[in-house]
Protein backbone atom coordinates (compact mmCIF):
# COMPACT_ATOMS: atom_id res chain seq x y z
CA UNK A 1 0.00 0.00 0.00
CA UNK A 2 1.13 3.21 -1.25
CA UNK A 3 -0.20 6.38 0.94
CA UNK A 4 0.92 9.12 -1.50
CA UNK A 5 0.69 12.89 0.00
CA UNK A 6 -1.84 15.25 -1.76
CA UNK A 7 -0.81 18.77 -2.50
CA UNK A 8 -4.61 20.47 -1.40
CA UNK A 9 -3.55 23.34 -3.83
CA UNK A 10 -2.78 21.36 -6.33
CA UNK A 11 -5.43 21.67 -9.22
CA UNK A 12 -5.42 17.77 -9.44
CA UNK A 13 -5.96 17.22 -5.36
CA UNK A 14 -9.64 16.12 -5.87
CA UNK A 15 -9.23 13.23 -7.66
CA UNK A 16 -5.97 12.26 -6.12
CA UNK A 17 -7.15 12.45 -2.63
CA UNK A 18 -10.38 10.78 -3.83
CA UNK A 19 -8.60 8.25 -5.47
CA UNK A 20 -6.29 7.45 -2.63
CA UNK A 21 -9.64 7.24 -0.39
CA UNK A 22 -11.02 4.58 -2.82
CA UNK A 23 -7.85 2.11 -2.89
CA UNK A 24 -6.91 2.47 0.62
CA UNK A 25 -9.52 4.21 2.70
CA UNK A 26 -7.04 7.18 4.12
CA UNK A 27 -5.80 10.34 2.22
CA UNK A 28 -3.22 12.89 3.11
CA UNK A 29 -2.87 16.31 2.29
CA UNK A 30 -0.38 18.99 2.58
CA UNK A 31 -1.04 22.98 2.52
CA UNK A 32 -4.54 22.53 3.94
CA UNK A 33 -6.66 25.48 4.87
CA UNK A 34 -6.13 24.10 9.20
CA UNK A 35 -4.11 26.60 11.37
CA UNK A 36 -1.03 24.67 11.92
CA UNK A 37 0.09 27.26 14.72
CA UNK A 38 -3.87 26.74 16.69
CA UNK A 39 -3.30 23.16 16.24
CA UNK A 40 0.29 23.34 18.11
CA UNK A 41 -1.34 25.45 20.80
CA UNK A 42 -4.38 22.64 21.46
CA UNK A 43 -1.54 20.01 21.90
CA UNK A 44 0.24 22.03 24.25
CA UNK A 45 -2.54 23.51 26.27
CA UNK A 46 -3.70 20.44 26.65
CA UNK A 47 -1.39 18.06 27.39
CA UNK A 48 -0.69 20.58 30.71
CA UNK A 49 -4.50 19.91 31.58
CA UNK A 50 -4.18 16.41 31.33
CA UNK A 51 -1.20 16.33 33.35
CA UNK A 52 -3.32 18.35 35.87
CA UNK A 53 -6.61 17.57 38.26
CA UNK A 54 -8.56 19.69 36.41
CA UNK A 55 -9.22 17.68 33.67
CA UNK A 56 -11.56 15.59 36.97
CA UNK A 57 -14.08 17.96 37.11
CA UNK A 58 -15.63 17.10 34.01
CA UNK A 59 -16.61 13.73 34.52
CA UNK A 60 -18.27 12.39 31.17
CA UNK A 61 -21.84 12.00 31.14
CA UNK A 62 -22.65 8.78 30.55
CA UNK A 63 -25.89 9.63 28.39
CA UNK A 64 -24.84 12.74 26.86
CA UNK A 65 -20.74 11.23 26.35
CA UNK A 66 -19.19 14.44 27.19
CA UNK A 67 -16.32 15.45 28.86
CA UNK A 68 -13.63 13.27 30.22
CA UNK A 69 -12.75 9.62 30.00
CA UNK A 70 -10.36 8.31 32.37
CA UNK A 71 -8.32 5.86 31.26
CA UNK A 72 -10.34 3.46 33.82
CA UNK A 73 -13.36 4.10 31.50
CA UNK A 74 -11.45 4.25 28.56
CA UNK A 75 -12.65 2.86 24.90
CA UNK A 76 -12.60 -0.90 24.09
CA UNK A 77 -12.37 -1.88 20.25
CA UNK A 78 -14.62 -3.39 18.74
CA UNK A 79 -13.55 -7.55 19.26
CA UNK A 80 -11.29 -6.51 21.79
CA UNK A 81 -11.48 -7.35 25.54
CA UNK A 82 -7.93 -4.53 26.68
CA UNK A 83 -8.87 -1.19 27.34
CA UNK A 84 -7.17 0.92 25.20
CA UNK A 85 -4.37 2.97 26.70
CA UNK A 86 -5.58 6.64 26.63
CA UNK A 87 -7.71 9.01 27.93
CA UNK A 88 -9.76 11.98 26.41
CA UNK A 89 -12.21 14.64 26.63
CA UNK A 90 -15.24 14.78 24.13
CA UNK A 91 -16.30 18.32 22.75
CA UNK A 92 -19.50 18.99 20.95
CA UNK A 93 -20.52 22.64 20.35
CA UNK A 94 -23.01 22.25 22.89
CA UNK A 95 -21.55 20.38 25.14
CA UNK A 96 -19.26 21.37 28.61
CA UNK A 97 -15.69 22.52 27.69
CA UNK A 98 -13.30 23.08 30.21
CA UNK A 99 -12.42 26.93 31.49
CA UNK A 100 -8.83 25.93 32.20
CA UNK A 101 -7.86 25.72 28.57
CA UNK A 102 -8.46 28.41 25.85
CA UNK A 103 -11.53 28.30 22.83
CA UNK A 104 -8.84 27.08 20.56
CA UNK A 105 -10.31 23.65 20.11
CA UNK A 106 -13.71 24.94 19.75
CA UNK A 107 -12.57 27.25 16.64
CA UNK A 108 -10.93 24.13 15.18
CA UNK A 109 -13.92 22.24 15.51
CA UNK A 110 -15.84 24.82 13.49
CA UNK A 111 -12.56 24.82 10.83
CA UNK A 112 -12.72 21.21 10.36
CA UNK A 113 -16.28 20.53 10.10
CA UNK A 114 -15.69 23.96 7.54
CA UNK A 115 -13.16 21.66 5.81
CA UNK A 116 -15.01 18.80 5.55
CA UNK A 117 -17.62 19.91 3.26
CA UNK A 118 -15.01 20.49 1.11
CA UNK A 119 -13.92 17.21 1.26
CA UNK A 120 -16.92 15.88 1.16
CA UNK A 121 -17.89 17.57 -2.15
CA UNK A 122 -14.37 15.98 -3.42
CA UNK A 123 -16.00 12.42 -2.46
CA UNK A 124 -19.08 13.23 -4.14
CA UNK A 125 -17.73 14.58 -7.57
CA UNK A 126 -15.50 11.71 -7.96
CA UNK A 127 -17.60 8.71 -6.96
CA UNK A 128 -18.90 6.65 -10.07
CA UNK A 129 -22.07 7.80 -11.33
CA UNK A 130 -23.33 4.21 -10.04
CA UNK A 131 -22.55 4.90 -6.15
CA UNK A 132 -22.64 9.09 -6.75
CA UNK A 133 -26.79 7.63 -7.91
CA UNK A 134 -27.08 5.84 -4.32
CA UNK A 135 -26.45 8.54 -2.49
CA UNK A 136 -29.63 9.99 -0.50
CA UNK A 137 -28.76 13.61 -0.68
CA UNK A 138 -25.52 15.75 -1.48
CA UNK A 139 -22.65 14.08 0.75
CA UNK A 140 -22.17 17.90 2.01
CA UNK A 141 -25.74 18.35 3.10
CA UNK A 142 -26.14 14.98 5.12
CA UNK A 143 -23.92 17.58 7.95
CA UNK A 144 -25.85 20.41 7.69
CA UNK A 145 -28.11 21.03 10.88
CA UNK A 146 -26.19 17.91 12.89
CA UNK A 147 -25.02 18.29 16.03
CA UNK A 148 -23.20 15.42 16.55
CA UNK A 149 -20.22 15.87 14.81
CA UNK A 150 -17.54 15.06 17.56
CA UNK A 151 -14.09 16.56 18.21
CA UNK A 152 -11.77 13.97 20.60
CA UNK A 153 -8.67 15.55 21.96
CA UNK A 154 -6.50 12.29 23.05
CA UNK A 155 -3.98 11.79 25.50
CA UNK A 156 -2.10 8.80 25.00
CA UNK A 157 0.06 8.87 28.43
CA UNK A 158 3.96 7.31 28.62
CA UNK A 159 4.07 4.33 29.22
CA UNK A 160 5.12 2.95 32.97
CA UNK A 161 5.58 -1.28 32.57
CA UNK A 162 2.22 -1.53 34.42
CA UNK A 163 -0.55 -1.43 31.68
CA UNK A 164 -2.13 -4.91 31.46
CA UNK A 165 -0.96 -7.64 29.09
CA UNK A 166 -1.67 -7.05 25.54
CA UNK A 167 -3.41 -3.40 25.87
CA UNK A 168 -2.35 -0.96 23.53
CA UNK A 169 -2.49 2.69 22.52
CA UNK A 170 -5.73 1.84 19.85
CA UNK A 171 -6.57 -1.60 19.13
CA UNK A 172 -7.24 -2.40 15.86
CA UNK A 173 -10.77 -0.62 14.71
CA UNK A 174 -12.87 1.40 12.16
CA UNK A 175 -14.72 4.55 12.67
CA UNK A 176 -18.52 4.52 12.75
CA UNK A 177 -18.98 7.97 11.40
CA UNK A 178 -18.67 9.62 7.84
CA UNK A 179 -15.24 10.89 7.58
CA UNK A 180 -12.76 11.48 10.27
CA UNK A 181 -10.07 14.00 10.26
CA UNK A 182 -7.10 13.94 11.76
CA UNK A 183 -3.97 16.56 11.82
CA UNK A 184 -0.68 14.80 12.46
CA UNK A 185 -0.11 13.93 15.92
CA UNK A 186 2.77 14.67 18.04
CA UNK A 187 4.15 11.55 17.54
CA UNK A 188 3.83 8.63 14.95
CA UNK A 189 2.39 5.31 15.89
CA UNK A 190 -0.20 5.41 13.42
CA UNK A 191 -0.82 2.66 11.18
CA UNK A 192 -3.66 1.44 8.74
CA UNK A 193 -4.27 -2.12 7.61
CA UNK A 194 -3.86 -2.71 3.58
CA UNK A 195 -5.80 -5.02 1.62
CA UNK A 196 -3.22 -8.11 2.01
CA UNK A 197 -3.53 -7.99 6.04
CA UNK A 198 -0.48 -6.02 6.33
CA UNK A 199 -0.18 -2.90 8.78
CA UNK A 200 1.45 0.32 7.07
CA UNK A 201 2.67 3.36 8.77
CA UNK A 202 0.63 6.73 7.97
CA UNK A 203 2.79 9.58 6.80
CA UNK A 204 2.66 11.51 10.37
CA UNK A 205 5.26 15.23 9.68
CA UNK A 206 3.45 17.83 11.46
CA UNK A 207 1.17 19.68 9.01
CA UNK A 208 -0.24 16.66 7.60
CA UNK A 209 -3.79 16.44 7.49
CA UNK A 210 -5.17 12.70 7.68
CA UNK A 211 -8.68 11.97 6.25
CA UNK A 212 -9.76 8.27 6.55
CA UNK A 213 -13.54 7.01 5.58
CA UNK A 214 -15.79 5.53 8.14
CA UNK A 215 -18.19 3.07 8.06
CA UNK A 216 -21.30 5.36 7.61
CA UNK A 217 -19.79 6.21 4.49
CA UNK A 218 -18.69 2.93 3.86
CA UNK A 219 -22.48 1.73 3.76
CA UNK A 220 -23.55 5.13 1.95
CA UNK A 221 -21.05 4.22 -1.17
CA UNK A 222 -21.77 0.39 -1.17
CA UNK A 223 -18.39 0.04 -0.07
CA UNK A 224 -16.24 2.01 -2.68
CA UNK A 225 -15.24 3.74 -0.19
CA UNK A 226 -13.93 1.36 2.58
CA UNK A 227 -13.63 1.88 5.94
CA UNK A 228 -10.67 0.16 6.94
CA UNK A 229 -9.40 -0.92 10.15
CA UNK A 230 -6.42 1.37 12.24
CA UNK A 231 -4.33 1.21 15.00
CA UNK A 232 -2.00 3.33 17.35
CA UNK A 233 1.06 1.02 18.04
CA UNK A 234 2.83 1.43 21.98
CA UNK A 235 6.13 2.71 21.19
CA UNK A 236 9.14 1.37 22.45
CA UNK A 237 12.51 2.48 23.86
CA UNK A 238 12.72 6.42 24.15
CA UNK A 239 9.24 6.73 22.51
CA UNK A 240 7.86 5.23 25.13
CA UNK A 241 8.27 7.92 27.79
CA UNK A 242 6.57 10.52 25.70
CA UNK A 243 3.05 11.58 25.59
CA UNK A 244 0.92 11.59 22.17
CA UNK A 245 -1.80 14.51 21.92
CA UNK A 246 -4.39 13.32 18.53
CA UNK A 247 -7.16 15.35 17.27
CA UNK A 248 -9.54 13.51 15.24
CA UNK A 249 -13.10 15.25 14.49
CA UNK A 250 -15.80 12.68 13.91
CA UNK A 251 -18.19 13.94 11.44
CA UNK A 252 -21.26 12.17 11.71
CA UNK A 253 -24.71 13.26 9.66
CA UNK A 254 -28.14 13.92 11.10
CA UNK A 255 -30.01 10.91 12.72
CA UNK A 256 -32.52 11.30 9.89
CA UNK A 257 -30.27 11.12 6.72
CA UNK A 258 -30.78 7.57 4.93
CA UNK A 259 -27.44 5.68 4.36
CA UNK A 260 -28.44 2.66 2.12
CA UNK A 261 -31.61 0.84 2.23
CA UNK A 262 -30.75 -0.86 5.10
CA UNK A 263 -29.64 2.11 7.23
CA UNK A 264 -30.47 5.22 8.31
CA UNK A 265 -27.69 6.91 10.34
CA UNK A 266 -29.79 7.13 13.49
CA UNK A 267 -30.83 3.21 13.07
CA UNK A 268 -26.88 2.19 12.09
CA UNK A 269 -25.45 4.41 14.87
CA UNK A 270 -27.66 3.05 17.99
CA UNK A 271 -26.68 -1.12 16.32
CA UNK A 272 -23.05 0.26 16.76
CA UNK A 273 -23.88 1.11 20.12
CA UNK A 274 -25.43 -1.61 20.82
CA UNK A 275 -22.34 -4.01 19.80
CA UNK A 276 -19.76 -1.62 22.31
CA UNK A 277 -22.55 -1.20 25.58
CA UNK A 278 -20.05 -1.19 28.37
CA UNK A 279 -16.74 -0.24 26.64
CA UNK A 280 -17.20 3.60 27.69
Amino acid sequence: MHLPVVDFLSPTAPQDFCKSLHETGFGVLKNHPLDQTMVQGIYDEWLAFFKSDAKNRYPNDPVKHDGYFSPKVSETAKNHSKKDVKEFFHIYPWGRYPAEVSDAARRYHAQGSQLAATLLRWVEEYSPEEVKAGYSMPLPRMLEGSDHTLLRVLHYPPLTGDEEPGAVRAAAHGDINLLTILPAATEPGLQVMDKDGQWQDVPCDFGLLIVNIGDMLEEASGKYYPSTLHRVLNPTGEAATKSRISLPLFLHPRRDVVLSERYTVGSYFDERMRELRGTY
